[in-house]
């Protein structure tokens, strides 16, 4: 893709994400941190590869002057998820739609930061129309919530009786992960407009509905 971008002289984003930054030893995170990444252990695969793809990106803009983006994307959410993708939120959702019991990995203390779809999707758009500006930006929603919080609202937003089950924390799990979006409110007047509540909502009527059919 950035070969037929050097050739057609296209301007070309990549979707990284907040991975990059592995379980990060700086809180929030901003764009001049390096990222803490196990490069053998079991998330590499994801972490290193998007890391990777940084570089190309980087390489070919430097020496072919291609005309890219990078957007470092932290934790989406929204409807027309899959009930089935393995994301926290979907999983959630589901579990406490269905009564059953939520699984929560480790004790649930670790943190993540939620952005709903239509804020990430106006973030996206206003970097693509940025002039010179190639990144990396971080995109997403510096509120912070613990799993735990994050399950505990989606069981009061469904009015759900799903007790909550703790199983083993996965290798190299991010302790915590929550940007710093000030380099996207000074370059592109951009921050999320919708909270987390709001968004849920809307997530979870969608899945209502996706459960009964």
């Amino acid at each position: 893709m950035l070969g037929l971008a050097k050739r057609v002289k296209a301007k070309i984003l990549q979707a990284s994400t907040s991975e990059v930054y592995g379980d990060p030893v700086v809180h929030p995170q901003d764009e001049k941190y390096w990222g803490n990444v196990n490069p053998i252990g079991m998330r590499a695969c994801y972490d290193e590869g998007k890391r990777c793809a940084e570089t190309l990106f980087f390489d070919y803009h430097r020496q072919n002057n291609v005309n890219i983006r990078v957007v470092r994307i932290f934790n989406t959410y929204g409807p027309r998820m899959k009930a089935n993708d393995g994301r926290v939120v979907s999983n959630f959702i589901v579990q406490a739609l269905k009564n059953e019991d939520i699984t929560i990995f480790g004790d649930g203390s670790q943190t993540r930061s939620f952005c709903y779809v239509d804020d990430m999707v106006k973030g996206i758009v206003n970097t693509m129309d940025m002039a010179d500006f190639p990144g990396p930006i971080n995109l997403g929603n510096p509120q912070e919530f613990t799993i735990k919080e994050l399950a505990e609202k989606i069981i009061k937003l469904t009015n759900s009786v799903s007790k909550l089950q703790f199983s083993r924390l996965p290798e190299d799990d991010p302790a915590r992960r929550k940007p710093d979006i000030s380099l996207a409110k000074e370059k592109l007047s951009w921050e999320p407009a919708i909270g987390v509540d709001d968004g849920l909502k809307k997530t979870i009527e969608f899945f209502k509905k996706i459960i009964d059919e």
